[in-house]
Protein backbone atom coordinates (compact mmCIF):
# COMPACT_ATOMS: atom_id res chain seq x y z
CA UNK A 1 0.00 0.00 0.00
CA UNK A 2 2.18 2.91 -1.57
CA UNK A 3 -0.78 5.83 -0.51
CA UNK A 4 0.43 6.71 2.86
CA UNK A 5 3.54 8.10 1.75
CA UNK A 6 1.74 10.64 -0.01
CA UNK A 7 0.28 14.21 0.25
CA UNK A 8 -1.31 14.73 3.48
CA UNK A 9 -4.41 16.41 1.31
CA UNK A 10 -4.68 13.39 -1.51
CA UNK A 11 -8.90 12.41 -0.60
CA UNK A 12 -9.54 8.52 -0.48
CA UNK A 13 -10.40 8.46 -4.17
CA UNK A 14 -7.31 9.84 -5.12
CA UNK A 15 -5.47 7.26 -2.93
CA UNK A 16 -6.45 4.83 -4.51
CA UNK A 17 -5.94 6.14 -7.84
CA UNK A 18 -2.06 6.70 -6.62
CA UNK A 19 -1.53 3.19 -5.27
CA UNK A 20 -2.98 1.99 -8.97
CA UNK A 21 -0.22 4.78 -10.64
CA UNK A 22 2.81 3.54 -8.37
CA UNK A 23 1.83 -0.20 -8.90
CA UNK A 24 1.33 0.38 -13.04
CA UNK A 25 4.64 2.57 -13.12
CA UNK A 26 7.05 0.15 -10.91
CA UNK A 27 6.12 -2.66 -13.00
CA UNK A 28 7.33 -1.14 -15.91
CA UNK A 29 10.11 0.41 -14.49
CA UNK A 30 9.54 3.86 -15.08
CA UNK A 31 11.08 6.61 -13.03
CA UNK A 32 8.18 8.05 -10.90
CA UNK A 33 8.78 10.84 -7.94
CA UNK A 34 6.02 11.41 -5.65
CA UNK A 35 5.76 14.07 -2.90
CA UNK A 36 6.46 11.78 0.69
CA UNK A 37 6.23 12.76 3.93
CA UNK A 38 9.92 12.65 4.33
CA UNK A 39 12.06 15.63 3.96
CA UNK A 40 14.65 14.28 1.38
CA UNK A 41 12.42 12.64 -0.94
CA UNK A 42 9.71 15.47 -0.65
CA UNK A 43 12.59 18.22 -1.53
CA UNK A 44 13.77 16.59 -4.75
CA UNK A 45 10.24 16.31 -5.60
CA UNK A 46 10.01 20.12 -5.67
CA UNK A 47 13.66 20.58 -7.07
CA UNK A 48 12.46 18.46 -9.95
CA UNK A 49 9.51 20.76 -10.16
CA UNK A 50 10.77 23.87 -10.01
CA UNK A 51 13.50 22.68 -12.76
CA UNK A 52 11.90 23.06 -15.42
CA UNK A 53 9.27 25.67 -14.87
CA UNK A 54 10.54 28.55 -16.58
CA UNK A 55 7.85 31.32 -15.23
CA UNK A 56 7.66 31.23 -11.68
CA UNK A 57 4.46 32.79 -11.10
CA UNK A 58 3.70 28.70 -12.17
CA UNK A 59 6.24 28.27 -9.20
CA UNK A 60 4.41 29.37 -6.38
CA UNK A 61 3.89 27.63 -3.04
CA UNK A 62 -0.19 28.35 -4.15
CA UNK A 63 -0.07 26.71 -7.32
CA UNK A 64 -1.85 23.48 -7.83
CA UNK A 65 1.03 20.57 -7.27
CA UNK A 66 1.36 17.44 -9.77
CA UNK A 67 0.37 14.29 -7.72
CA UNK A 68 3.56 12.91 -8.97
CA UNK A 69 5.95 13.45 -11.50
CA UNK A 70 6.84 10.89 -14.28
CA UNK A 71 10.32 10.54 -15.88
CA UNK A 72 10.25 7.88 -18.80
CA UNK A 73 13.69 6.58 -20.29
CA UNK A 74 12.78 4.84 -23.31
CA UNK A 75 9.83 4.85 -25.66
CA UNK A 76 8.53 1.64 -24.02
CA UNK A 77 8.70 3.63 -20.54
CA UNK A 78 6.59 6.74 -22.26
CA UNK A 79 4.12 4.35 -23.27
CA UNK A 80 3.16 2.93 -20.05
CA UNK A 81 3.61 6.20 -18.80
CA UNK A 82 0.42 7.53 -20.59
CA UNK A 83 -1.17 3.58 -20.03
CA UNK A 84 -0.98 4.08 -16.26
CA UNK A 85 -2.28 7.52 -16.06
CA UNK A 86 -4.89 6.34 -18.22
CA UNK A 87 -5.72 3.30 -15.65
CA UNK A 88 -5.36 5.78 -12.44
CA UNK A 89 -7.69 8.60 -14.16
CA UNK A 90 -5.35 11.54 -13.55
CA UNK A 91 -4.87 14.49 -15.73
CA UNK A 92 -2.25 14.52 -17.84
CA UNK A 93 0.78 17.56 -18.20
CA UNK A 94 3.39 16.89 -20.35
CA UNK A 95 6.71 18.61 -20.27
CA UNK A 96 9.57 19.23 -22.60
CA UNK A 97 12.04 22.18 -21.60
CA UNK A 98 9.06 23.63 -19.81
CA UNK A 99 8.79 26.98 -21.21
CA UNK A 100 4.82 27.44 -21.59
CA UNK A 101 4.47 30.64 -20.61
CA UNK A 102 1.12 30.04 -19.11
CA UNK A 103 2.25 27.26 -17.37
CA UNK A 104 0.40 24.26 -18.99
CA UNK A 105 3.19 21.82 -19.33
CA UNK A 106 3.78 22.21 -14.85
CA UNK A 107 0.12 23.10 -13.67
CA UNK A 108 -3.43 22.10 -14.34
CA UNK A 109 -5.56 24.60 -12.95
CA UNK A 110 -9.12 22.79 -13.35
CA UNK A 111 -8.81 21.58 -9.96
CA UNK A 112 -8.58 17.86 -10.85
CA UNK A 113 -5.43 15.53 -9.71
CA UNK A 114 -2.67 15.53 -12.46
CA UNK A 115 0.42 13.89 -13.00
CA UNK A 116 3.50 15.56 -14.57
CA UNK A 117 5.21 13.28 -17.62
CA UNK A 118 8.57 14.95 -17.73
CA UNK A 119 10.32 13.93 -20.90
CA UNK A 120 14.11 15.72 -19.70
CA UNK A 121 15.71 11.80 -20.36
CA UNK A 122 14.51 11.28 -24.09
CA UNK A 123 16.75 14.13 -25.06
CA UNK A 124 18.62 12.05 -27.83
CA UNK A 125 19.58 13.42 -31.42
CA UNK A 126 20.81 11.33 -33.91
CA UNK A 127 21.92 12.84 -37.36
CA UNK A 128 22.31 11.40 -41.11
CA UNK A 129 24.15 13.86 -42.90
CA UNK A 130 23.74 11.16 -46.25
CA UNK A 131 20.15 12.04 -46.25
CA UNK A 132 20.54 15.72 -44.37
CA UNK A 133 17.47 14.78 -41.98
CA UNK A 134 18.04 14.27 -37.86
CA UNK A 135 16.17 12.20 -35.37
CA UNK A 136 15.38 14.45 -32.31
CA UNK A 137 13.53 13.27 -28.79
CA UNK A 138 11.05 15.49 -27.39
CA UNK A 139 12.97 16.03 -24.71
CA UNK A 140 15.52 17.33 -26.30
CA UNK A 141 15.91 20.99 -25.85
CA UNK A 142 16.63 23.58 -28.84
CA UNK A 143 20.45 24.24 -27.38
CA UNK A 144 20.99 19.94 -27.57
CA UNK A 145 19.72 19.99 -30.63
CA UNK A 146 21.85 22.91 -31.97
CA UNK A 147 25.15 21.29 -30.46
CA UNK A 148 24.67 17.61 -31.64
CA UNK A 149 24.32 19.63 -35.29
CA UNK A 150 27.50 21.58 -35.18
CA UNK A 151 29.76 18.86 -33.61
CA UNK A 152 28.63 16.89 -36.77
CA UNK A 153 28.62 19.13 -39.82
CA UNK A 154 29.90 22.98 -40.24
CA UNK A 155 27.10 23.92 -42.63
CA UNK A 156 24.21 22.39 -41.34
CA UNK A 157 21.91 24.24 -39.25
CA UNK A 158 17.91 24.08 -38.14
CA UNK A 159 15.48 27.16 -37.99
CA UNK A 160 13.71 27.52 -34.45
CA UNK A 161 14.07 29.67 -31.97
CA UNK A 162 16.73 31.38 -30.42
CA UNK A 163 16.29 30.11 -26.29
CA UNK A 164 18.79 27.03 -26.17
CA UNK A 165 16.74 25.49 -23.35
CA UNK A 166 13.69 25.43 -24.99
CA UNK A 167 12.10 22.06 -25.40
CA UNK A 168 12.03 20.81 -29.16
CA UNK A 169 8.77 18.82 -28.45
CA UNK A 170 6.64 22.32 -27.55
CA UNK A 171 8.67 24.12 -29.53
CA UNK A 172 7.87 22.54 -33.10
CA UNK A 173 4.48 21.54 -32.12
CA UNK A 174 3.69 25.26 -32.01
CA UNK A 175 5.07 26.28 -34.89
CA UNK A 176 8.41 27.37 -33.98
CA UNK A 177 9.78 30.91 -35.10
CA UNK A 178 13.55 31.80 -35.50
CA UNK A 179 16.75 33.65 -36.99
CA UNK A 180 16.23 31.12 -39.95
CA UNK A 181 12.44 31.41 -40.56
CA UNK A 182 12.81 34.38 -43.21
CA UNK A 183 15.07 32.09 -45.36
CA UNK A 184 13.51 28.57 -44.39
CA UNK A 185 10.60 28.86 -42.79
CA UNK A 186 9.78 27.71 -39.19
CA UNK A 187 11.09 24.66 -37.55
CA UNK A 188 7.37 22.89 -38.31
CA UNK A 189 7.79 23.20 -41.81
CA UNK A 190 11.14 21.46 -41.65
CA UNK A 191 9.33 18.17 -40.29
CA UNK A 192 9.39 15.15 -42.37
CA UNK A 193 8.10 12.27 -39.80
CA UNK A 194 7.41 12.13 -36.32
CA UNK A 195 6.88 9.17 -33.50
CA UNK A 196 3.83 10.23 -31.86
CA UNK A 197 2.54 8.26 -29.02
CA UNK A 198 -1.19 8.28 -28.08
CA UNK A 199 -3.88 8.43 -25.95
CA UNK A 200 -4.06 4.55 -26.72
CA UNK A 201 -0.62 3.84 -26.35
CA UNK A 202 0.01 3.74 -29.88
CA UNK A 203 3.29 4.98 -31.44
CA UNK A 204 2.15 6.06 -34.75
CA UNK A 205 4.92 7.74 -37.43
CA UNK A 206 3.33 10.07 -40.36
CA UNK A 207 2.00 6.88 -42.53
CA UNK A 208 -0.19 5.11 -39.60
CA UNK A 209 -1.34 8.65 -38.08
CA UNK A 210 -2.38 9.75 -41.66
CA UNK A 211 -1.53 13.06 -43.28
CA UNK A 212 -4.39 14.74 -41.06
CA UNK A 213 -2.65 13.98 -37.93
CA UNK A 214 0.61 15.11 -39.08
CA UNK A 215 -0.47 18.07 -40.30
CA UNK A 216 -2.24 19.04 -36.79
CA UNK A 217 0.80 18.49 -35.15
CA UNK A 218 2.85 20.98 -36.75
CA UNK A 219 1.81 23.68 -35.42
CA UNK A 220 -1.64 23.29 -33.74
CA UNK A 221 -0.25 23.67 -30.16
CA UNK A 222 1.50 21.21 -27.74
CA UNK A 223 -0.06 19.02 -25.26
CA UNK A 224 -3.04 18.11 -26.72
CA UNK A 225 -2.33 15.70 -29.60
CA UNK A 226 -0.46 13.23 -27.12
CA UNK A 227 3.06 13.02 -26.68
CA UNK A 228 5.68 13.59 -29.20
CA UNK A 229 8.24 10.69 -28.75
CA UNK A 230 10.51 12.24 -31.71
CA UNK A 231 10.61 14.32 -34.84
CA UNK A 232 12.14 13.84 -37.67
CA UNK A 233 13.88 17.26 -39.17
CA UNK A 234 15.56 18.61 -42.37
CA UNK A 235 18.89 19.73 -41.68
CA UNK A 236 19.42 22.92 -43.36
CA UNK A 237 22.52 24.35 -45.18
CA UNK A 238 24.21 27.28 -43.64
CA UNK A 239 27.62 29.04 -44.79
CA UNK A 240 31.04 28.90 -43.16
CA UNK A 241 30.62 32.65 -42.44
CA UNK A 242 27.42 34.34 -40.86
CA UNK A 243 27.78 37.86 -39.55
CA UNK A 244 25.63 39.16 -36.65
CA UNK A 245 25.26 42.24 -34.37
CA UNK A 246 23.40 43.44 -31.31
CA UNK A 247 23.19 47.39 -31.87
CA UNK A 248 21.58 49.57 -29.55
CA UNK A 249 19.96 53.16 -30.55
CA UNK A 250 18.71 55.45 -27.86
CA UNK A 251 17.26 58.59 -27.56
CA UNK A 252 13.84 60.78 -27.67
CA UNK A 253 10.35 59.28 -27.99
CA UNK A 254 10.43 61.37 -31.63
CA UNK A 255 14.43 59.74 -32.59
CA UNK A 256 13.23 56.02 -31.69
CA UNK A 257 9.68 56.04 -33.53
CA UNK A 258 11.27 57.33 -36.70
CA UNK A 259 13.75 54.77 -36.50
CA UNK A 260 10.64 51.92 -35.31
CA UNK A 261 8.27 53.45 -37.96
CA UNK A 262 11.39 52.63 -40.92
CA UNK A 263 12.32 49.31 -39.53
CA UNK A 264 8.88 47.64 -40.27
CA UNK A 265 8.65 49.22 -43.62
CA UNK A 266 12.36 47.38 -44.54
CA UNK A 267 12.96 44.37 -42.37
CA UNK A 268 10.07 42.42 -43.91
CA UNK A 269 11.09 42.98 -47.35
CA UNK A 270 14.70 42.55 -46.77
CA UNK A 271 16.10 38.94 -48.42
CA UNK A 272 15.86 35.90 -47.13
CA UNK A 273 19.23 35.50 -46.01
CA UNK A 274 18.50 38.92 -43.30
CA UNK A 275 17.07 38.50 -40.36
CA UNK A 276 16.68 42.12 -38.54
CA UNK A 277 14.88 42.27 -35.14
CA UNK A 278 14.17 45.04 -32.48
CA UNK A 279 13.37 44.94 -29.36
CA UNK A 280 12.00 48.50 -27.59
CA UNK A 281 12.06 49.49 -23.79
CA UNK A 282 11.86 53.06 -22.01
CA UNK A 283 13.82 53.88 -19.19
CA UNK A 284 13.62 56.89 -16.47
CA UNK A 285 14.99 59.40 -19.13
CA UNK A 286 15.66 57.95 -22.67
CA UNK A 287 13.51 55.17 -24.51
CA UNK A 288 16.12 52.60 -25.77
CA UNK A 289 15.94 50.24 -29.18
CA UNK A 290 18.21 47.52 -29.65
CA UNK A 291 18.33 45.71 -33.29
CA UNK A 292 19.47 42.03 -33.57
CA UNK A 293 20.89 41.60 -37.05
CA UNK A 294 21.59 37.91 -38.50
CA UNK A 295 22.98 37.58 -42.13
CA UNK A 296 23.46 34.30 -43.38
CA UNK A 297 26.93 35.24 -45.59
CA UNK A 298 29.83 38.04 -45.13
CA UNK A 299 30.07 41.61 -43.45
CA UNK A 300 30.89 43.34 -46.42
CA UNK A 301 27.63 41.84 -47.57
CA UNK A 302 25.43 42.59 -44.57
CA UNK A 303 26.75 46.74 -44.17
CA UNK A 304 26.35 47.26 -48.01
CA UNK A 305 22.79 45.88 -47.68
CA UNK A 306 21.72 47.77 -44.72
CA UNK A 307 23.49 50.96 -45.65
CA UNK A 308 21.46 51.08 -48.72
CA UNK A 309 18.11 50.11 -47.36
CA UNK A 310 18.14 51.13 -44.04
CA UNK A 311 20.86 54.44 -43.66
CA UNK A 312 19.22 55.83 -40.51
CA UNK A 313 20.55 52.49 -38.54
CA UNK A 314 24.43 53.97 -39.12
CA UNK A 315 25.24 50.53 -39.49
CA UNK A 316 30.14 50.27 -38.99
CA UNK A 317 31.68 47.50 -39.34
CA UNK A 318 32.93 47.37 -36.41
CA UNK A 319 29.37 46.62 -35.03
CA UNK A 320 29.58 43.50 -36.88
CA UNK A 321 30.82 40.51 -35.71
CA UNK A 322 31.41 37.43 -38.56
CA UNK A 323 31.45 33.83 -36.88
CA UNK A 324 29.76 30.66 -37.55
CA UNK A 325 26.22 29.86 -37.43
CA UNK A 326 27.07 27.74 -34.20
CA UNK A 327 29.00 30.80 -32.74
CA UNK A 328 25.55 32.75 -33.32
CA UNK A 329 23.08 30.66 -31.82
CA UNK A 330 25.29 31.35 -28.35
CA UNK A 331 26.16 35.09 -29.49
CA UNK A 332 22.22 35.76 -29.46
CA UNK A 333 21.11 33.50 -26.59
CA UNK A 334 21.57 34.33 -22.50
CA UNK A 335 24.19 32.03 -22.13
CA UNK A 336 27.61 33.80 -22.63
CA UNK A 337 29.58 35.42 -25.29
CA UNK A 338 32.77 32.72 -24.82
CA UNK A 339 31.54 30.88 -27.88
CA UNK A 340 31.93 27.70 -25.87
CA UNK A 341 29.58 25.43 -27.37
CA UNK A 342 29.15 23.34 -24.58
CA UNK A 343 27.40 25.25 -22.97
CA UNK A 344 23.96 24.80 -25.40
CA UNK A 345 23.86 21.08 -24.05
CA UNK A 346 22.62 22.76 -20.53
CA UNK A 347 18.96 22.33 -19.52
CA UNK A 348 18.73 24.75 -16.58
CA UNK A 349 18.09 28.28 -17.23
CA UNK A 350 19.53 30.73 -14.21
CA UNK A 351 17.87 33.58 -15.38
CA UNK A 352 14.13 32.58 -14.84
CA UNK A 353 11.73 35.59 -13.84
CA UNK A 354 8.45 36.10 -13.29
CA UNK A 355 6.52 37.50 -16.17
CA UNK A 356 3.43 37.76 -18.33
CA UNK A 357 3.32 37.81 -22.54
CA UNK A 358 1.04 38.57 -25.27
CA UNK A 359 1.55 38.64 -28.53
CA UNK A 360 0.31 40.68 -31.92
CA UNK A 361 0.60 40.41 -35.97
CA UNK A 362 0.93 43.16 -37.89
CA UNK A 363 -0.46 43.43 -41.48
CA UNK A 364 -0.09 47.64 -42.33
CA UNK A 365 2.78 49.34 -41.14
CA UNK A 366 1.69 51.16 -37.91
CA UNK A 367 1.53 54.75 -38.19
CA UNK A 368 3.49 57.03 -36.34
CA UNK A 369 0.63 57.95 -33.68
CA UNK A 370 0.84 54.10 -33.42
CA UNK A 371 4.56 54.20 -32.66
CA UNK A 372 3.56 56.95 -30.62
CA UNK A 373 0.93 55.63 -28.56
CA UNK A 374 3.09 52.04 -27.82
CA UNK A 375 6.24 54.23 -26.36
CA UNK A 376 3.74 56.03 -23.96
CA UNK A 377 2.88 53.15 -23.00
CA UNK A 378 6.02 51.71 -22.28
CA UNK A 379 7.09 54.96 -19.95
CA UNK A 380 4.81 54.17 -17.89
CA UNK A 381 6.83 50.48 -17.23
CA UNK A 382 10.03 49.80 -17.01
CA UNK A 383 10.13 46.45 -16.47
CA UNK A 384 8.29 45.91 -19.81
CA UNK A 385 9.56 45.78 -23.27
CA UNK A 386 8.49 44.73 -26.77
CA UNK A 387 10.00 42.27 -29.18
CA UNK A 388 9.51 42.86 -33.20
CA UNK A 389 10.28 39.49 -35.67
CA UNK A 390 9.70 40.57 -39.34
CA UNK A 391 8.43 38.20 -41.45
CA UNK A 392 8.56 38.50 -44.99
CA UNK A 393 10.94 35.82 -47.36
CA UNK A 394 10.12 32.24 -46.93
CA UNK A 395 7.14 33.81 -44.38
CA UNK A 396 5.46 35.10 -47.14
CA UNK A 397 6.09 32.10 -49.92
CA UNK A 398 4.70 29.39 -47.70
CA UNK A 399 0.90 29.07 -47.64
CA UNK A 400 -0.77 29.17 -44.53
CA UNK A 401 -2.53 25.99 -45.01
CA UNK A 402 0.74 23.98 -45.15
CA UNK A 403 0.77 23.32 -41.58
CA UNK A 404 -1.48 24.08 -38.85
CA UNK A 405 0.19 27.05 -38.01
CA UNK A 406 -1.74 30.06 -40.36
CA UNK A 407 0.57 33.55 -40.18
CA UNK A 408 1.94 34.15 -43.14
CA UNK A 409 1.18 35.99 -46.27
CA UNK A 410 0.38 39.73 -45.67
CA UNK A 411 1.93 39.67 -41.81
CA UNK A 412 4.58 42.14 -41.72
CA UNK A 413 5.76 41.26 -38.36
CA UNK A 414 4.85 39.97 -34.99
CA UNK A 415 5.30 41.53 -31.98
CA UNK A 416 5.50 40.07 -28.27
CA UNK A 417 4.96 42.29 -25.38
CA UNK A 418 6.15 41.26 -22.23
CA UNK A 419 6.52 42.40 -18.74
CA UNK A 420 9.51 40.42 -16.73
CA UNK A 421 10.16 40.94 -12.90
CA UNK A 422 12.23 39.30 -10.54
CA UNK A 423 10.32 38.26 -6.93
CA UNK A 424 6.73 38.22 -6.55
CA UNK A 425 5.84 41.04 -4.49
CA UNK A 426 2.60 43.41 -4.08
CA UNK A 427 3.23 44.33 -7.73
CA UNK A 428 2.57 41.68 -9.75
CA UNK A 429 -1.50 42.94 -10.60
CA UNK A 430 0.14 45.83 -11.61
CA UNK A 431 2.35 44.56 -14.29
CA UNK A 432 -0.15 42.26 -15.35
CA UNK A 433 -2.83 45.36 -15.91
CA UNK A 434 0.20 47.13 -17.35
CA UNK A 435 0.57 44.90 -20.18
CA UNK A 436 -3.35 44.60 -20.44
CA UNK A 437 -3.28 47.80 -21.12
CA UNK A 438 -0.51 48.13 -23.82
CA UNK A 439 -2.20 45.45 -25.67
CA UNK A 440 -5.94 47.22 -25.42
CA UNK A 441 -3.88 50.17 -26.93
CA UNK A 442 -2.72 48.23 -29.70
CA UNK A 443 -5.74 47.47 -30.69
CA UNK A 444 -6.30 49.55 -33.98
CA UNK A 445 -2.98 49.41 -35.31
CA UNK A 446 -2.60 45.17 -35.45
CA UNK A 447 -4.57 42.23 -37.08
CA UNK A 448 -8.09 41.96 -36.59
CA UNK A 449 -11.00 39.95 -37.43
CA UNK A 450 -10.10 38.30 -35.95
CA UNK A 451 -6.91 39.31 -33.99
CA UNK A 452 -4.33 36.99 -34.67
CA UNK A 453 -1.95 35.86 -31.86
CA UNK A 454 0.83 32.98 -31.81
CA UNK A 455 0.12 30.02 -29.76
CA UNK A 456 3.92 29.31 -28.67
CA UNK A 457 3.27 32.98 -26.83
CA UNK A 458 0.12 31.56 -25.04
CA UNK A 459 -1.87 34.10 -23.10
CA UNK A 460 -5.09 33.04 -21.22
CA UNK A 461 -6.55 36.27 -21.46
CA UNK A 462 -7.20 35.16 -24.70
CA UNK A 463 -10.04 32.70 -23.20
CA UNK A 464 -9.93 29.19 -21.19
CA UNK A 465 -11.88 26.22 -21.42
CA UNK A 466 -14.05 25.51 -18.08
CA UNK A 467 -13.63 22.14 -17.73
CA UNK A 468 -15.74 21.89 -14.25
CA UNK A 469 -18.49 23.34 -16.34
CA UNK A 470 -18.73 20.97 -19.45
CA UNK A 471 -18.23 18.13 -17.09
CA UNK A 472 -21.36 19.24 -15.16
CA UNK A 473 -23.87 19.23 -17.78
CA UNK A 474 -23.71 16.79 -20.80
CA UNK A 475 -25.39 19.49 -22.91
CA UNK A 476 -22.58 21.81 -22.68
CA UNK A 477 -20.20 19.20 -24.73
CA UNK A 478 -21.70 20.57 -27.93
CA UNK A 479 -20.73 24.33 -26.90
CA UNK A 480 -16.73 23.18 -26.51
CA UNK A 481 -15.83 23.56 -29.79
CA UNK A 482 -17.60 27.03 -30.22
CA UNK A 483 -15.77 27.99 -26.55
CA UNK A 484 -12.50 26.77 -28.01
CA UNK A 485 -12.95 29.03 -31.17
CA UNK A 486 -11.87 32.09 -28.84
CA UNK A 487 -8.51 31.77 -29.04
CA UNK A 488 -8.27 28.84 -31.64
CA UNK A 489 -9.27 31.12 -34.44
CA UNK A 490 -6.69 33.91 -33.15
CA UNK A 491 -4.04 31.32 -32.87
CA UNK A 492 -4.94 29.30 -35.74
CA UNK A 493 -7.78 31.18 -38.10
CA UNK A 494 -9.27 29.34 -41.14
CA UNK A 495 -7.49 26.05 -39.85
CA UNK A 496 -9.08 25.23 -36.53
CA UNK A 497 -12.15 23.86 -37.92
CA UNK A 498 -9.75 21.40 -39.18
CA UNK A 499 -7.62 21.41 -35.92
CA UNK A 500 -10.95 20.46 -34.25
CA UNK A 501 -11.68 17.01 -36.86
CA UNK A 502 -7.99 15.91 -36.39
CA UNK A 503 -8.35 16.36 -32.79
CA UNK A 504 -11.93 14.55 -32.98
CA UNK A 505 -10.00 11.31 -34.55
CA UNK A 506 -6.91 11.16 -32.52
CA UNK A 507 -7.78 12.34 -29.10
CA UNK A 508 -11.61 11.65 -29.33
CA UNK A 509 -11.83 11.71 -25.53
CA UNK A 510 -10.06 14.86 -24.82
CA UNK A 511 -7.24 12.90 -23.11
CA UNK A 512 -4.80 15.36 -23.73
CA UNK A 513 -5.61 18.86 -22.80
CA UNK A 514 -5.37 22.08 -20.63
CA UNK A 515 -7.22 25.40 -20.74
CA UNK A 516 -6.75 26.73 -23.92
CA UNK A 517 -6.83 23.04 -25.83
CA UNK A 518 -8.74 22.26 -28.91
CA UNK A 519 -11.49 20.06 -27.64
CA UNK A 520 -12.97 17.27 -30.14
CA UNK A 521 -16.46 17.43 -31.49
CA UNK A 522 -18.31 15.54 -29.24
CA UNK A 523 -21.09 13.00 -29.91
CA UNK A 524 -24.99 14.76 -29.50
Amino acid sequence: MLCPFSSTSTTSSSCTNLDTIYTCLFNNNVSVYPTRNDSAATTYYYNLLDFSIQNLRYAEPFMPKPEVIIVPGSKEQLVSSVMCCRQSSFEIRVRCGGHSYEGTSSVSLEGSPFVVIDLMKLDGVSLDLDSGTAWVQGGATLGQTYYAISQASNVHGFAAGSCPTVGVGGHISGGGFGFLSRKYGLAADNVVDALLVDAQGRVLDRESMGEDIFWAIRGGGGGIWGIIYAWKIRLLNVPNTVTCFILSRSGSKTYVSQLVHKWQLVAPMLNDYFYLSVSIRAGPDEINSQFNGFYLGPRNEAISILNKTFPELGLLKDDCKEMSWIESVLFFSELDNTFNVSLLKERYFNKKTYFKAKSDYVRTPISMDGIMAALDVLKKEPKGHIILDPYGGAMQRISEEAIAFPHRKGNLFGIQYLVEWKEEDNYTNWYIEWIREFYNTMAPFVSSKPRAAYVNYMDLDLGVMDYLFLNTSSANHNHAVERARLWGQKYFLNNYDRLVKAKTTIDPLNVFRHQQGIPPMFPR
